[in-house]
């Protein structure tokens, strides 16, 4: 039979568990589950035996995979995949695969509040600014970015994007204008949503040089990974544009400066809120679930990413 782990120091809401079990019965495969462990040694214990593993912010690295000896698949709940070694996994032959587009939403209308919430001087009691009439810059325009440039129509904004990877037509269809490059989004746009990945083009790109080029009243809204920063950068931008707000649902390394200099132009939220929907949690949970099933039962390998 089919074992399957859940590791998930953050556990799914009940409600995607009994799914996720559903759909691992229907299967015929066996769930085994371990939720809120404390030290990576119950990671490496509980993956001994099984075929499968679900994890969502757990770190599948190279001592968790090499100790999976009958690992096929691994598959991250949400759509970033950085906490897999995708080299340990393919020296391996496991498959790493990703959920894209099941917390797309809940990451879409988080940045989108983080834009109001800084607009509006956090709530203060003090006059702030609308965003109907501004530009906004989507760094990266896949399934959040569409969702991002979406609701910001909605508030009246200006929407501009830049992929490399997406046509400026699928761009345009989706009623954002496309930019030639990168610099042309920061040169252009008083917001800018970060969607990007983290990876070894991205990590630091996001630096003084870019963000120095931004309008004034800029504003720059990171749920993507706090590693494309460059916070000496960052620090800078803080020093020498008086009108930089910067927010994020990763803390930086540098909060501690951050806090103590620029009060009232930054925001980190506590942990990670980009996919702490309960709607998030459980279409994550459950296309996870789907995807292992499909790729025993079938082969089917579309969404792997390694």
């Amino acid at each position: 039979m089919t074992k399957v782990l859940v590791a998930t120091e953050k556990p799914f809401a009940p409600v995607a568990i009994k799914g996720i079990r559903e759909i691992f019965d229907n299967a015929g495969f066996e769930l085994k589950l371990l939720e809120k462990y404390t030290d990576p040694s119950e990671l490496i214990k509980a993956v001994a035996d099984v075929d499968a593993m679900i994890i969502r912010s757990d770190k599948a690295d190279r001592e968790v995979i090499e100790a999976g000896k009958n690992l096929k698949i691994v598959v991250r709940a949400g759509a970033g995949y950085d906490n897999i070694d995708l080299t340990a996994a393919t020296e391996h032959n496991v498959v790493a695969m990703n959920t894209p587009g099941q917390n797309s939403n809940a990451v879409a209308e988080l940045a989108m509040g983080m834009m109001v919430f800084l607009a509006r001087n956090q709530f203060n009691g003090s006059s702030g600014t609308e965003l109907k009439g501004k530009k906004i810059g989507i760094h990266a325009f896949g399934h959040v970015g569409q969702l991002v440039g979406q609701i910001a129509k909605g508030f009246g904004m200006e929407v501009f994007a830049f992929d490399p990877f997406i046509a400026d037509e699928k761009i345009a269809d989706f009623g954002a204008k496309p930019v030639l490059s990168v610099e042309s989004l920061y040169t252009e746009c008083q917001y800018v949503s970060l969607h990007i990945p983290a990876n070894e083009q991205t990590k630091k790109s996001i630096n003084f040089e870019l963000l120095s080029k931004m309008p004034a009243g800029a504003t720059l809204v990171n749920t993507a990974r706090k590693e494309v920063i460059d916070e000496e950068g960052l620090l800078r931008m803080f020093t020498e544009r008086k009108d930089f707000k910067y927010i994020s649902d990763i803390v930086p390394d540098c909060k501690e400066e951050i806090v103590k200099n620029y009060e009232g132009r930054y925001f980190f939220t506590p942990k990670k809120m980009g996919a702490q929907t309960s709607e998030a949690n459980i279409n994550a949970g459950l296309a996870a679930a789907r995807q292992i099933v499909n790729f025993i039962e079938k082969g089917d390998t579309t969404f792997r990413v390694n």
